[in-house]
């Protein structure tokens, strides 16, 4: 072992010659392991706020979203998509499209990945089939 003097006036003691770096990873590898781990995403979170979510993206998309009338929502269900299971809240309405005009009532699917909306979608007619339709009178009054 040595002892060698350090540019601000202290000591540091050495092992042996290139022992610095092997001290220097062994330090960095405990560090990290004592992180825990990744943590698992829960991804099948119950989207609480889904109507007021819903209206947001709905803003963004629809052509005219202040002609949104008829508009309909079912609570959010888990479903099977393909082999995994996500929520997915399905919603009709009529608005007008870029053309001016209204384009008919048309069922949509909002589909959840933890807790968030990944995608609205044109319903297929399987995954809103049995949804429960409630007024949805918060869209109309964008």
């Amino acid at each position: 072992m040595g002892v060698y003097r350090t540019r601000t006036g202290g000591q540091a003691r050495v092992l042996a010659k290139g022992g610095g770096p092997v001290a220097l990873l062994a330090i960095t590898l405990c560090a990290c392991s004592s992180l825990g781990g990744e943590k698992k995403i829960e991804e099948n979170v119950y989207p609480a706020d889904y109507k007021v979510r819903i209206r947001e993206w709905l803003a963004l998309q629809v052509a005219d979203p202040k002609s949104i009338r008829d508009a309909y929502i079912a609570e959010p269900a888990l479903k099977a998509r393909g082999a995994v299971t996500r929520y997915i809240v399905c919603l009709k309405y009529d608005a007008k499209g870029e053309n001016g005009q209204y384009q008919g009532n048309k069922e949509f699917a909002a589909f959840y990945y933890a807790g968030q909306i990944t995608q609205i979608a044109e319903a297929t007619r399987e995954t809103c089939e049995n949804a429960l339709y409630r007024p949805y009178p918060e869209i109309e009054k964008m």
